[in-house]
């Protein structure tokens, strides 16, 4: 059986490199894929914790079934909106994209 030490040391990695893609990536889908990544370390945190407490009712992996759903619903509109940007400005660049701006 895995420690959680390491498990919560495992997440917290995975973590930090998304934080670093999300702030260091001007691409919009290496944002999108970094923040899939934070979602992943959540997931981990999620299913790790639910098997330390030894839950009878798998509330930790119930929980990441949930955040599994979101993230997949949120890669699915990203893309949607990262395809309609790059067809109207020929760029998927975020710090080029100005759309919402005054």
């Amino acid at each position: 059986m895995i420690r959680l030490p390491f498990l919560l040391f495992f997440s917290a990695v995975l973590f930090s490199a998304g934080i670093y893609g999300v702030l260091a990536r001007r691409n919009a889908v290496l944002v999108l894929m970094s923040i899939e990544l934070m979602l992943n370390a959540v997931n981990v945190n999620l299913v790790a914790f639910g098997s330390f407490l030894q839950d009878a009712a798998l509330t930790g992996q119930v929980f990441a079934l949930f955040v599994i759903t979101v993230a997949a619903a949120e890669v699915g509109i990203g893309l949607a909106i990262v395809i309609l940007i790059y067809r109207n400005r020929e760029t998927i660049n975020v710090d080029e994209v100005n759309l919402l701006r005054w």
